[in-house]
């Protein structure tokens, strides 16, 4: 573990609320001081939702989160995983995944304890996806969930998929990030087809009211960007 957090190509570690956090290149969070990793918004079977109304996307979103999150998990090899809601796009989503997919999940769990927190596209969730199930939880200083609480919090949440907007020598980038003031952090959204919301929009401003941090995942690494350099879509 100890060459892996300092492999500055793939990890970036930060503080919050006296706890060293590592970032990582998939969108997940490591927090060393309990061996918990933390992944938000995976919205398994996004695809097969949007089928199912008529909207035909490629059906493979499910597939190539389960890569990302296995990448992380194998890698850290925590002792929990703790998934922060949203980790199916609806209440339908564990019925539609399929064989290989249910097995590569039921691989991934294997040794480890594992906790879904629900959120507001899968308030409920069945035992068939193993773990265990709750709304929220304390770690530490800090509360897990999937909505940000309103006002000053010390929280980990997700919900929002905050995404960083950038331009440097006349080209724009944009990018998933997590978003941090050291007290609370908003984590990007690990799904393929989760998309992001500009992290200069209005929602993220009564949480931040002193400001954040941007922290963009880049293709070999993350970067720490100031607020005042994101640029609006």
């Amino acid at each position: 573990m100890t060459a892996l957090v300092k492999n500055k190509q793939t990890t970036h570690e930060i503080g919050l609320k006296g706890q060293a956090a590592i970032l990582d290149l998939t969108g997940a969070m490591y927090l060393a001081d309990h061996d918990v990793l933390l992944v938000a918004d995976l919205h398994f079977e996004k695809g097969s939702s949007f089928a199912r109304r008529g909207m035909m996307l490629p059906p493979y979103d499910t597939r190539e989160t389960l890569v990302a999150l296995c990448d992380a998990v194998f890698r850290f090899d925590p002792k929990t995983v703790i998934a922060l809601g949203d980790s199916f796009h609806d209440i339908g989503g564990p019925e539609r995944l399929g064989d290989e997919e249910r097995a590569t999940l039921t691989d991934v769990q294997k040794g480890r304890d594992w906790i879904w927190v629900t959120g507001n596209h899968d308030r409920v969730l069945p035992d068939s996806i193993g773990g265990q199930v709750v709304e929220e939880l304390a770690l530490g200083s800090l509360t897990l969930r999937h909505e940000p609480a309103a006002g000053e919090q010390a929280e980990i949440a997700g919900h929002l998929h905050p995404v960083g907007k950038v331009v440097m020598r006349g080209r724009a980038t944009r990018r998933r990030c997590f978003l941090t003031d050291g007290s609370r952090c908003i984590m990007p959204a690990l799904g393929a087809y989760a998309g992001g919301l500009n992290a200069c929009d209005a929602a993220f401003k009564p949480l931040f009211p002193k400001g954040f941090t941007a922290h963009l995942i880049g293709s070999e690494r993350i970067f720490a960007i100031a607020k005042s350099m994101l640029c609006r879509d």
